[in-house]
């Protein structure tokens, strides 16, 4: 998938795994997934029962969001997953910032049951999106105290930190855009010009604007150097209080959460398309040199077989001169026969006449 499921998989397998067994297991399971992420999951077949589940996930923000713990609203979020079949454990054990206690017996069976523990899984979701929902919610907020311009600096990854800043009648959030390869900063480029241009136009009207630019934008200016040093610039969304009612806000909030893995999906897929297309291209450009060279070897062998059967020919007609005139040389030579010369000298000698003289009569 283009962005990260909400739902994690290795987390989903292991819950359905406990869900459908039909003897108690004992389990004792780690589990780490992007995001610096890590899962604790205990069960025990003395009590079949309750399951722990423990999450340890950095916090978006370590100056708006409490360091000691989760907010009162996302606790509040993470209880209306399904309250019937989860319940906080309070304090949660030792390095995690969460214990969740479930009980898998009162999970409905077939389809819902498995649902209910995709929802159950998608609670490191839910605590990044609750955290974001909290400053995204304080869009028409009047307040005009000190630090109100200042960005909130959010990571998810070490890696890929961006800013969100508080305006009036909007929030601005800022993704500073990196890349390892230089292929890679001129397809997202392209994208990003693209990206913009199909903002502005009516379709898109009601989306979040979005800009792109290849120097920091000057609501970021005072920021560290190690945020602000990028290859790919970086791209800017407006978003005004529309964007953030009803069900706006968990899609406003997912797609911002979303962005960076959404790029590198496009970024990834694009890369791979030109490559193919490359490869076909120049598959297509060898055959057409590989028929060219056949037809040419045809016609060399076609024409060093005319020089051939002309050669021959040349041959044969130089035989069969030499041939006649050789016959003609010995047609022209005198034949001996046994015999013949006394058979002349008897049969053919001419008659030998003598002169008489006459007179003329008067």
């Amino acid at each position: 998938m283009a962005c990260f499921e909400r739902a994690s998989p290795a987390l989903k397998e292991i819950l359905l795994k406990l869900y459908r067994t039909e003897k108690p297991m004992e389990i004792d399971h780690h589990l780490y997934e992007f995001g610096s992420v890590e899962y604790h999951v205990q069960s025990s077949a003395s009590d079949p029962h309750d399951t722990y589940l423990s999450i340890a996930t950095p916090l978006l923000s370590q100056g708006v969001l409490p360091s000691h713990g989760l907010s009162h609203y996302t606790v509040e979020m993470i209880k209306g997953i399904c309250s019937d079949v989860l319940e906080i454990v309070e304090p949660a054990r030792e390095g995690y910032q969460l214990t969740l206690r479930l009980d898998l017996a009162k999970i409905p069976q077939g389809k819902d049951g498995a649902k209910v523990i995709a929802q159950i899984s998608s609670v490191q979701a839910v605590i990044l999106s609750s955290q974001l929902k909290e400053m995204l919610q304080n869009v028409n907020s009047q307040d005009t105290s000190q630090g109100m311009y200042k960005p909130i600096k959010l990571v998810y990854h070490p890696r890929e930190p961006f800013f969100v800043i508080r305006q009036p009648q909007k929030i601005t959030a800022v993704f500073p855009m990196r890349f390892r390869e230089n292929s890679d900063v001129i397809i997202a480029t392209a994208f990003f010009q693209e990206l913009m241009d199909v903002g502005s136009s009516e379709a898109w009207a009601k989306a979040p604007p979005c800009t792109w630019s290849p120097i920091p934008p000057p609501e970021l200016r005072g920021e560290l150097f190690e945020d602000l040093s990028t290859n790919g610039g970086f791209v800017s969304f407006d978003i005004f209080s529309h964007h953030v009612e009803g069900k706006q806000l968990d899609k406003t909030v997912w797609s911002l959460l979303n962005f960076y893995a959404y790029v590198k999906y496009h970024v990834k897929c694009t890369r791979g398309f030109i490559q193919r297309r490359m490869k076909n291209r120049l598959e297509s450009l060898v055959e057409v040199l590989q028929n060219a060279s056949m037809e040419e070897e045809v016609h060399i062998q076609k024409v060093e077989g005319c020089r051939y059967v002309r050669k021959l020919v040349s041959l044969s007609r130089s035989k069969v001169l030499n041939r006649r005139c050789h016959f003609t040389k010995k047609i022209r030579s005198p034949i001996k026969i046994h015999g013949f010369s006394r058979f002349r000298q008897q049969w053919l000698t001419m008659p030998k006449f003598s002169l008489t003289k006459y007179t003329k009569l008067d």
